[in-house]
């Protein structure tokens, strides 16, 4: 029986050829330079930190050269699929604003490359792996689960290379009578990768992160099509997908380059050119006083969903895992800090090789610095946005008076250092919560050096109604402060006070913190003429008389 016939009998259904394929899928017609990359997660969960990273990568490369960047649903792993994990992946994107030029969701299929999902693409890896079993380089293979567990004990005992190579693989060398007469007895089997490679040679492979590797080449005989669904392996997929979608980089983890030999041999087998690899530093934790990989079963942040439910600005995530893309990215940053992320050039000879620490308190950095330049429409779109999801009472207070909330946001944010308050929209409320009466119910009341109660009226009270003025600009609004301060025994010059402090009850800065205080609960907050201004004097009044 010929190699030929026995993949008749496998895939007696297959009519088309790999050239048929090539036909299909024609070269892009794009210039020299342009760089397609894809962005190909597994929906077998929901989407991590280190998959964004990859498709901040692939994004923006394509967007440096004017390329193609695509998404592909890599579903072939059937057993482990999570029914929402596509639609979480559509919603990161969209998040993230990394929006797909070709890409299949649900009904919608944009681009001539499909289709972008693995598993609708059977009948294509069939015609490839048909191709294979015909020039000898692939073959069914019978063992059974048992049989690959007792090989794998016997390998361990006797400290081997783990695998399915030389003697080890059975099923290589059973003649094509013997695995046609198994197959038509229904006997189960998958399809294995025929290896040629010796681990005693070696191969060199330039990445564009790490330069020039040297591996030993593959011999393991690895499955490409599974038993049951019949469908391919991740390897074999991506060769095939990336060879005919026209991927110029593929950008992965670290975790990958061991593959390299054996993806590489998979592009040769075809005689196809292999794209280029750029495999990604894996992020790390600090944990204690050692490091470790990010993990998405003990590290809520490992997960996207923690940064969009926690209303962090997409553009504060980006920034903070560029400066882990590329070394020179803060450096550039500092010198062009208006210019968008797309700008910048990336260089994957600048991608660290040894895991990067991914930092929440340098995000949380970022961020404040990020949403402080933004303009109190900016700030409040993200606002009414985010509370609509996540906080329904709260939007509903934050939207009925726009204007007065939105002052409330601008309150230190149009100056030379504005406010940085907070990192993400879930520190909104925290922030300024008692500025709105449907929130407002103090329970402690953060009284400093001024403690007595009948002292703290009386200065709320003569504040309110000998020296406030609902149209005084701040600096006559400052000298009242002061003139009060004078009246009631206590020092308006911070210089006097130091110099003979037992000479008055208190000074200026005791007297701010009970009005501070007084209307607001808190001692600490943005600056309390705007605050007073926005509040209104009856609103100040009504809380004054509460105390």
């Amino acid at each position: 029986m010929t190699n030929k016939e026995l993949a008749d009998l496998i895939f007696p259904n297959v009519d088309k050829t790999i050239e048929d394929y090539e036909k299909i899928y024609k070269n892009r017609e794009l210039k020299e330079g342009t760089m397609v990359t894809r962005f190909a997660p597994s929906p077998t969960g929901f989407v991590h930190i280190g998959n964004t990273l990859q498709a901040l990568t692939d994004y923006l490369l394509s967007r440096n050269s004017g390329g193609i960047f695509f998404l592909r649903n890599e579903d072939t792993d059937t057993k482990r699929e999570v029914n929402e994990a596509m639609d979480k992946i559509m919603d990161t994107l969209d998040y993230l604003g990394f929006t797909p030029d070709e890409y299949q969701y649900k009904e919608d299929i944009v681009g001539e490359y499909g289709p972008y999902i693995q598993s609708k693409r059977k009948e294509i890896y069939h015609a490839f792996i048909k191709h294979l079993i015909e020039i000898d380089r692939a073959y069914p293979c019978f063992c059974t689960s048992e049989e690959l567990d007792e090989m794998r004990k016997k390998q361990e005992a006797k400290k081997l290379q783990p695998g399915y190579y030389g003697a080890w693989a059975k099923c290589r060398d059973l003649t094509n009578e013997e695995k046609a007469e198994r197959i038509k007895n229904g006997d189960a089997f998958v399809i294995r990768f025929k290896s040629m490679g010796n681990p005693n040679r070696k191969i060199e492979y330039h990445d564009l992160v790490t330069g020039i590797i040297e591996f030993p080449e593959n011999n393991n005989d690895m499955v490409i099509m599974k038993s049951g669904d019949l469908l391919p392996t991740y390897h074999f997929a991506h060769v095939v997908d990336d060879h005919l979608m026209k991927t110029t980089h593929v950008i992965r983890g670290q975790e990958w380059l061991p593959s390299v030999p054996l993806h590489l041999e998979m592009f040769n087998a075809f005689g196809f050119e292999p794209p280029k690899y750029i495999h990604n530093s894996l992020l790390l934790k600090q944990d204690g006083n050692s490091r470790r990989k990010i993990s998405k079963r003990k590290d809520p942040e490992a997960l996207m969903d923690y940064y969009i439910e926690k209303g962090y600005p997409s553009v504060s995530v980006i920034e903070s895992l560029m400066t882990i893309l590329n070394s020179n990215y803060e450096e550039w940053r500092d010198a062009n800090p208006d210019k968008s992320y797309l700008e910048f050039e990336f260089n994957p000879s600048k991608v660290g090789t040894t895991g990067a620490l991914y930092d929440l308190e340098k995000l949380d950095n970022i961020s404040k610095n990020i949403i402080s330049k933004m303009t109190k429409d900016q700030v409040y779109e993200l606002l009414v946005k985010y509370t609509e999801k996540y906080d329904k009472d709260f939007y509903d207070i934050i939207t009925k008076d726009e204007n007065y909330t939105k002052e409330i946001l601008n309150i230190e944010r149009e100056q030379e250092k504005p406010r940085k308050d907070f990192a993400c929209m879930s520190d909104v409320k925290n922030s300024i919560w008692y500025m709105f009466d449907e929130l407002y119910s103090p329970e402690n009341y953060e009284w400093m050096k001024i403690t007595d109660i009948d002292e703290i009226k009386n200065i709320a009270n003569t504040y309110l109604n000998e020296y406030y003025n609902q149209d005084d600009d701040k600096d006559t609004w400052f000298n009242k402060v002061k003139e009060l301060t004078d009246s009631l025994g206590y020092c308006s010059n911070m210089k006097e006070y130091k110099v003979n402090p037992d000479a008055y009850k208190g000074n200026v800065a005791d007297i701010s913190t009970v009005l501070r205080v007084a209307l607001t609960s808190k001692s600490q907050t943005p600056d309390l003429y705007c605050i007073m201004k926005l509040l209104g004097k009856e609103r100040m009044e009504m809380r004054i008389n509460n105390l």
